[in-house]
Formats: C-alpha cells, sequence, structure tokens
C-alpha cells in the first residue's frame, strides 16, 4: 500500500485549486505533495474495485502518470478530485476489458431478492448507515468488502464513488460518463443487493435507518 510523507501546516492549507496551479505554472517539485494527497486514496478505491493489491498498486500508478501528462491542460472545469477519479474510472474499466475477467451483465433483482420487492426497496437503508462499531468488526469488514466485489462493475463503481468516496449524483455521472437517472437506478440496485448480502447486520436493529 503507498504511504504518504507527513505533510506540513502549509502544504494541508493549500487547495487543489492552488496547488494544481502552481504545478502548472511550473513548480513540478509540487507533484510530490499532489501524489501524497491522494495516493492513499486511490489505493483505497483501486482495491474497492479491482480486490487485489497489485491490481490496486497499478491504479495509482496509472492513474498519476495520466495526470501528469494531461495535467497542464487541466482547466479547473471540473473540481481536481473529480477529473483525477474520472481517470481512475477508466483505467479500472479498460483493464477489466483488456483481462476479459469479468464480462458485464445485468443485475436482476430477482437474483437475490427473496420476497416483495417494493418492499424490500421500501424499507432499504444504505449499507454506509451500518455503526462504526459494527464496521470495525473484521468479519463485516470482509464481507462488506467481498459483497462490494461482487457487485457487476457498473453497479460497483457507482456504490463505491457515491457511498465511500462521497462524490454527488451529478459528479458521479460526470466523472462516468452517464446520465444523472442512470446513476440513481444503479446505486439503488446496489444497495438492495448490499442489504441483502448483509441482512444478517440488518435485520433488527434499531440503529440502521433507512435513506
Amino acid at each position: 500500500m503507498p504511504t504518504s510523507p507527513r505533510l506540513n501546516s502549509s502544504q494541508k492549507s493549500r487547495t487543489d485549486v492552488e496547488l494544481v496551479a502552481a504545478i502548472q505554472s511550473g513548480q513540478t517539485e509540487l507533484y510530490e505533495e499532489l501524489v501524497s494527497r491522494y495516493d492513499s486514496k486511490l489505493y483505497n478505491f483501486g482495491i474497492r474495485m479491482c480486490r487485489n493489491t497489485s491490481d490496486a498498486e497499478d491504479l495509482v500508478q496509472e492513474t498519476f502518470l495520466n495526470v501528469f501528462k494531461y495535467l497542464k491542460g487541466f482547466r479547473h472545469e471540473a473540481k481536481f478530485k473529480n477529473w483525477l477519479y474520472k481517470i481512475a474510472a477508466s483505467i479500472c474499466i479498460k483493464k477489466r476489458r483488456r483481462r476479459k475477467y469479468e464480462p458485464d451483465r445485468s443485475l436482476s433483482l430477482e437474483e437475490f431478492l427473496p420476497g416483495d420487492e417494493a418492499q424490500m426497496a421500501a424499507k432499504a437503508p444504505t449499507w454506509v448507515s451500518i455503526p462504526l462499531d459494527q464496521l470495525l468488526n473484521k468479519e463485516l469488514a470482509t464481507m462488506l468488502g467481498d459483497s462490494i466485489h461482487a457487485l457487476p462493475h457498473k453497479y460497483r463503481v457507482v456504490a463505491v464513488l457515491r457511498d465511500v468516496e462521497g462524490f454527488s449524483t451529478i459528479e458521479t455521472a460526470k466523472i462516468l460518463e452517464i446520465s444523472p437517472a442512470n446513476v440513481k437506478v444503479r446505486l439503488h440496485r446496489a444497495r438492495l443487493f448490499l442489504r441483502e448480502k448483509l441482512k444478517n447486520y440488518f435485520e433488527h436493529d434499531d440503529r440502521i435507518t433507512s435513506t
């Protein structure tokens, strides 16, 4: 896993806009600061998407190689973080297509919903609302990771971007170049899938709320 050097107070206070602008103006020594700001986050994104440390490390490296190659032309029309994750998501898709280890398939609700779909959908909470003390449970953390990876890629990437990375529906749509409506549909189905996979942790737990 990548390890980032400790940032001093001035580095922490510098915004992405300021940092990128400084690099674009010729302060290329600041590339290291940019990497240190996002390498761990990208690695974790890669782990959730690939479930493989080697692939996650490759994702980080390839993403930053592309960032450095095209940063001069970045015009701040989107947030730098959004642009960064757009590159990372694109690399994930290309890797999957090259390897052909995970063919596309549709996610049918009937695959995993045991009862009334409408009733399930109405009460389905987001998996990210699981209390922290439960998430710290190693068994649950492993189950959650396995469940996320069991999602078909197009649902997994939406769930990770929205519920893990915290991007909005609009931001996710722009990163993946799909419509906001598609983001909502895929996220809803992904959440239902994850809820069913983790139903033993959801049922009879009043601390978990629907969203």
